[in-house]
C-alpha cells in the first residue's frame, strides 16, 4: 500500500532567519496522523538565512543525518568536530549518551538549504559519534545510491539504526528498481522535480508512505532528486 502526502500538507514554521517544513510532528507542529513512519521520526526541510543558524543545543539517543542541498552548513560539536558540510556530502551524528552542537550559515548573501533527518537508534546509550562522506553525483545519476546504513558500505555513512537511506537523481528515461521486504516499511521523499513511483506522480516536496510492498519502480523523472528509506516496522 502506498499513501501519498502532498508537499503543502506538511507543517510549516517561519522564524524569520529560519523557514522550515516538517514532514512529521516537530516542535510546535503536531499532527497525530504524522508522528513518524517506522523508525523514521523527523524530516525537516530547513532554509537558513545568511549569517544565522542554530546555537549550541543538545541531543541524546538519536541518529541525525544532514543532507545539504545548496549553500553550506557549518557544524561544531562537543566531540571536537568543526566541519563544513557542502552539497553532495552526507553527515551522520549519533547523539547516544549526549552531544551538543551548533549549525550555522556563515556565507554572505547565500541561503543554506538542507534536510535534517532523525532516525530512532537500535540501541540506547551508545558513545556519541560523527561521520561525513561525499556521495559522488555519478553514483546517484539514474540510480539509487546507498548513502546511510548500519554497515556504511562504500560511500555510505554508518548509523546505529535498523534502516537504509538511498539517494537518486532521475531525468528523462532514467529509471531504477528497489526490492523491498513487505514486512518492513519504506518512505519516499521527493526533494525536487517530478517523479513517478509505482505509478504515483510526485512533485517537489511530496512523499509516499509504503507498507506491504515488495518492489519500488522509479521512472519518468524531470530534474528529480529523491530519498528512499528502508525502515524497521
Amino acid at each position: 500500500m502506498l499513501t501519498l502526502r502532498k508537499s503543502q500538507e506538511r507543517g510549516h514554521a517561519d522564524h524569520g532567519w529560519l523557514k522550515s517544513q516538517h514532514s512529521f510532528s516537530f516542535a510546535n507542529y503536531y499532527d497525530p496522523a504524522h508522528t513518524g513512519w517506522g523508525n523514521l521520526l523527523v524530516i525537516n526541510e530547513d532554509r537558513i538565512a545568511p549569517g544565522t543558524g542554530f546555537g549550541t543545543h543538545g541531543h541524546r539517543d538519536m541518529e541525525i543525518i544532514s543532507y545539504v542541498l545548496s549553500g553550506e552548513l557549518a557544524h561544531k560539536d562537543s566531540m571536537g568536530n568543526v566541519k563544513a558540510i557542502p552539497p553532495g556530502d552526507v553527515q551522520r551524528m549519533s547523539a547516544g549518551t549526549g552531544v551538543r552542537h551548533s549549525e550555522f550559515n556563515h556565507a554572505e548573501g547565500q541561503q543554506t538549504h538542507f534536510l535534517q533527518i532523525w532516525i530512532q537508534p537500535s540501541r540506547l546509550g551508545v558513545v556519541p559519534g560523527y561521520e561525513q562522506k561525499t556521495i559522488p553525483v555519478a553514483s546517484k545519476r539514474g540510480s539509487l545510491a546507498l548513502v546511510a546504513s548500519p554497515e556504511g558500505h562504500g560511500d555510505a555513512v554508518s548509523m546505529n539504526a535498523d534502516a537504509a537511506l538511498y539517494a537518486g537523481l532521475f531525468d528523462g528515461e532514467e529509471h531504477a528498481e528497489l526490492s523491498l521486504n513487505p514486512s518492513r516499511k519504506a518512505y519516499v521523499h521527493l526533494i525536487r522535480g517530478e517523479l513517478s513511483v509505482n505509478g504515483h506522480s510526485l512533485s517537489s516536496g511530496d512523499a509516499l508512505r509504503i507498507e506491504n510492498e515488495s518492489q519500488l519502480v522509479l521512472s519518468d523523472g524531470k530534474d528529480a532528486e529523491v530519498l528512499v528509506f528502508d525502515l524497521a516496522a
